[in-house]
């Protein structure tokens, strides 16, 4: 049996089928009523990671974990060996972590300090495990979709510095096949997508996508600033800003790891957008 945490997330929500079309048993876990969409053959737990006693029911019986932070989790709470106990005692063996490109490319940054601590117990527990840390992702452009839809224009900072974001489905087709395939004991991946693409580039794959012309404008990191803390935690906004406007090499570097673990090329931030477009229409 597999737990997913994070099931009604943009990863989970990729995910669970995955595992559920390989034969699978699995358990969707959020904190939120059971989802509409999940599959008949999927259960459904409503528990909070960072609440352990919820967690243990959930996780009895189980062989492997897909562990998501989120929320508060991400901040404060309960430390990472409750939850990584619980799973232990209730015979969890394998157990695969969503963590971030940050905790090798900026091993400093404050916003991530509670996912390191995560990834070093899981790495000093006794389950297997694997790390997955991607880059950005290609479903940050959701942030556009409102401004699209109603002005048919992209607001953006820093505009012609390209990134290679990722497509969430990537990431949970990696994560499947660490959750239920050999080979993947003991990695850390780092997952990016096939090629480095801007703002302004993103802005342009929509334009064509919707046949019609979107405008970008650039804002400046103050603007931007203003508009982000509406959004996400002060000590949050000045990091991102950073990797957005002057990233490392590392982090404009194009992983293979997709490629190496999945035997085909990541998908395209076009790809992305082709499935999503009615979000943008």
């Amino acid at each position: 049996m597999i737990v997913v945490t994070g099931a009604t997330g943009n990863i989970g929500r990729t995910l669970v089928p995955l595992l559920a079309d390989a034969g699978e048993d699995v358990v969707a876990v959020s904190r939120r009523p059971e989802p509409e969409e999940l599959l008949a053959e999927v259960r459904h737990a409503r528990a909070d990671i960072g609440n352990s006693s919820s967690m243990r029911p959930v996780l009895d019986g189980a062989d492997a974990l897909f562990l998501m932070l989120g929320g508060e989790l991400n901040s404060h709470g309960e430390g990472p060996h409750a939850l990584i106990d619980a799973a232990l005692d209730a015979g969890v063996k394998r157990i695969v972590l969503l963590s971030s490109q940050l905790n090798s490319t900026r091993p400093e940054a404050l916003s991530h300090t509670r996912l390191r601590t995560f990834e070093a117990a899981v790495r000093a527990s006794k389950a297997d495990f694997t790390i997955l840390r991607p880059g950005g992702f290609a479903s940050n452009a959701f942030a556009w979709a409102e401004s699209v839809r109603t002005k048919r224009t992209v607001f953006a900072p820093f505009g012609d510095v390209p990134l290679p974001v990722i497509d969430p489905a990537d990431i949970a087709a990696v994560a499947a096949a660490a959750l239920h395939e050999d080979g993947h004991v003991g990695r850390t991946y780092e997952l990016t997508g096939p090629e480095a693409i801007s703002p302004r580039q993103q802005s342009a794959a929509l334009s064509r996508a919707l046949g019609e012309e979107i405008t970008f404008v650039e804002l400046s990191r103050d603007q931007a600033h203003a508009h982000m803390a509406q959004l996400m935690p002060e000590e949050v906004i000045d990091g991102t800003l950073d990797i957005l406007g002057n990233p490392l090499p590392a982090e404009q570097t194009i992983s293979p790891a997709v490629e190496n673990v999945l035997h085909r090329p990541a998908r395209p931030f076009s790809e992305w957008v082709a499935r999503n477009l009615p979000a943008f229409q």
